[in-house]
């Protein structure tokens, strides 16, 4: 996360929005409404983050909840705070979308054969819509 946040490394995705506390992004690859939301300062967990840390994630999440339910209207909107693979705090805010096959798992949705798929052109869009429900 450190490095994605220097703009290096496979885990790069378009920025959603940002402040001095929170960066929000895009996973990258082509399955629309999967996004991060990580702390700028380096933490490993949730418990690490400070006061305004956890506010400001907190409505970041909310705030990409809300923008992914106004612009896919999904079936669902998940949040997870897991991965122990990346020693750097992340919640993952994502949509499970229509049509996605009850036995695919709630975290698999983006690996499901028939998942649904945008152009990089298209996740910009996406993107950009989802950036006017931050304040």
């Amino acid at each position: 996360m450190c490095a994605k946040h220097r703009g290096e490394g496979l885990l790069v995705g378009p920025v959603v929005w940002e402040n001095d506390l929170v960066v929000v992004s895009h996973r990258p690859g082509g399955y629309p409404g999967y996004l991060f939301v990580e702390s700028r300062r380096h933490v490993a967990s949730l418990d690490e983050l400070v006061a305004d840390e956890v506010d400001a994630v907190g409505r970041a999440a909310w705030q990409s909840a809300r923008g992914l339910r106004a612009e896919l209207a999904p079936l669902f909107v998940f949040s997870a705070v897991v991965g122990l693979g990346v020693a750097h705090f992340h919640q993952h805010v994502f949509a499970r979308h229509r049509g996605t096959p009850e036995d695919v798992g709630w975290m698999d949705g983006h690996q499901w054969a028939g998942a649904p798929t945008l152009p990089a052109a298209a996740i910009e869009e996406l993107c950009d819509r989802l950036r006017r429900h931050f304040t």
